[in-house]
């Protein structure tokens, strides 16, 4: 068949054919789901997850049968949803929903804000005007040292060098009374910090599509990994068993928490991330390869967990 007059789902389907790879083995592969798969064959956009996923799953899909996914994209970039517009829409009506269902709430919370301010304000006056007087009230309270005919007189008790009375008579200073503190040394392991986590890049992937390997040092008794997107990402985590801790996408301003403790090696497939921040144990992942260049936008990163030598 003619490749120019054929559309790019027809294209993708005739190079898994010729390569004798079933949709299992692709899925397999590409880690993207059989429905999927088949439904960029029959150029149906609209059941992916969004626009943006179209270019991304079609480049995974060139690669898994074979095909040069840059030639294919600029082949057909008039055939692909554009990403921008998918975005765009889903943004205005995911701002549109949550003005909608909070305008009543939003109202009364800043109308009580100037109410607020003004109480907190006049409890804090009332607050050290109550200090100043208890202060001066404690001032005029202290007993004042008797005078008579010029001389100063003061009780035993008042006495500040007054020690204890030794079997001669004589009265111990202060100074003899007092004992050295208890050597405060002792404790000085004790207050010693865990070291913190740290994220190496033992090997750094190619674009397009890079596959990195990094190591984690110190990670404790815990290990939880921490998503947080700023537009809609689909991820995947899997151990290196292909057992699946997720998969799916993280929407805006909805982080998703994972506590992978016991896992020694964890494989993150981030399908955009610059849309994608990663926290391990409170700790910010950086990407091995720019989130900006060209064929980075899709990355894996291999976490291999490395035990402390302590």
């Amino acid at each position: 068949m003619d490749g120019v007059n054929m559309g790019i789902g027809a294209r993708l389907k005739e190079a898994r054919i010729a390569n004798d790879i079933s949709f299992e083995e692709l899925q397999d592969t590409t880690k993207i789901q059989k429905r999927y798969l088949v439904a960029i064959e029959e150029e149906n956009f609209s059941v992916l997850p969004g626009k943006f996923y179209a270019k991304a799953f079609i480049k995974e899909y060139a690669i898994a049968v074979g095909l040069d996914p840059n030639e294919l994209m600029e082949e057909y970039k008039e055939d692909i949803p554009s990403p921008e517009e998918d975005t765009t829409t889903q943004y205005t009506r995911i701002q549109r929903s949550r003005k909608d269902n909070m305008p009543t709430k939003s109202s009364a919370i800043f109308s009580f804000i100037p109410t607020l301010t003004v109480v907190i304000l006049v409890i804090g006056i009332l607050f050290l005007a109550w200090w100043f007087t208890t202060k001066n009230d404690a001032k005029d309270e202290e007993a004042p040292i008797e005078q008579n005919e010029g001389e100063f007189y003061r009780s035993e008790n008042s006495n500040p060098n007054t020690g204890n009375v030794d079997e001669n008579g004589e009265n111990e200073t202060e100074e003899e009374s007092n004992e050295d503190p208890p050597d405060a040394g002792d404790n000085t392991e004790e207050n010693e910090e865990d070291p913190e986590l740290s994220i190496v890049v033992t090997e750094e992937g190619q674009v397009p599509r890079p596959q990195s390997e990094l190591e984690l040092t110190n990670v404790g008794e815990e290990l939880i990994l921490e998503f947080i997107a700023t537009q809609d990402v689909w991820l995947d985590v899997d151990n290196a068993d292909g057992q699946k801790f997720y998969g799916a996408i993280v929407t805006a301003n909805e982080p998703v928490e994972l506590d992978l403790t016991g896992e020694t090696r964890i494989l993150l497939n981030i399908g955009n991330t610059p849309g994608l921040t990663v926290k391990i144990n409170g700790v910010e992942l950086e990407y091995p390869v720019d989130p900006t260049l060209r064929g980075a936008d899709h990355q894996r990163l291999w976490l291999n967990v490395v035990e402390s030598n302590e």
